[in-house]
């Protein structure tokens, strides 16, 4: 793929973000959300990525995604082949031309449980922070794969950290109220960590690299920076990854 090159995480962990070309509606109907599911569950072990948590939304996907060979190589040809597989067939079925996907999905690393958890419960709480229904009602998640029923997720590692079912049931009702951040930001995080992080947010808000934030339009970088205040950046770090003068941050953020 082209672009800059992607971070990779030693632990293999994944939290990926795909979306709707032009913020276009990726799902019709329920057929179309089956054949997602369908194809993410017969592809991607095939490939050596294991699928943690999932959520399909209107128009952008959540996945967490474990690598289990070197590098990012199965995780990006196993998107590669789950994308190019529903794009063709939703064009087809639906009479639509044109790109479906944005041109490039976003793979933020997790490098540690805490990360691990707090981006598990994110995916499932997107229901809720859309104001669509509470997690455990939302039928297109990987909830109900946390709670019993069989699916394409291996739920194991997080249910071993969260103390087992039950233990995911009030792990997600602890934050039903709260405004995490989308990734959980290392103490002390260092300049890579910091970056790694920032372009996690944007990547999940729909925006691009931090890089790119300071030649957007003035709306959609107001927008943007807003973002990266809310996930706790403070107006220096967001002046540093943006290249936005810190005035302006400040009257941004402020306002």
């Amino acid at each position: 793929m082209g672009g800059r090159r992607r971070a990779t995480a030693e632990s293999g962990l994944y939290h990926v973000v795909t979306r709707g070309n032009g913020r276009q509606i990726l799902f019709e109907d329920d057929r179309d959300r089956r054949f997602f599911l369908e194809t993410l569950g017969g592809e991607l072990p095939k490939r050596s990525v294991s699928i943690i948590a999932w959520c399909l939304m209107e128009n952008h996907v959540h996945l967490v995604l474990e690598d289990c060979s070197d590098g990012l190589e199965s995780l990006s040809e196993a998107m590669r082949v789950l994308l190019a597989t529903y794009a063709r067939r939703f064009n087809g079925r639906g009479g639509h031309v044109g790109h479906v996907f944005q041109a490039r999905f976003s793979s933020t690393p997790i490098e540690d449980e805490r990360h691990l958890l707090a981006t598990v419960r994110y995916v499932h709480l997107n229901p809720e922070r859309a104001g669509i229904c509470s997690a455990e009602k939302y039928e297109w998640s990987s909830y109900a794969e946390y709670v019993g029923c069989p699916g394409i997720c291996s739920t194991g590692l997080v249910l071993d950290l969260v103390g087992g079912r039950e233990g995911f049931v009030e792990f997600c009702r602890e934050s039903c109220s709260s405004d995490l951040p989308v990734d959980y930001r290392p103490p002390r995080a260092s300049a890579d960590e910091l970056l790694m992080f920032a372009r996690g947010v944007l990547a999940d808000a729909g925006f691009g690299s931090p890089e790119s934030v300071k030649s957007l339009p003035k709306g959609e970088r107001d927008a943007a920076l807003r973002v990266m205040s809310a996930a706790g950046m403070s107006i220096r770090e967001i002046e540093r990854m943006t290249g936005v003068g810190r005035g302006t941050v400040y009257g941004v953020v402020r306002s």
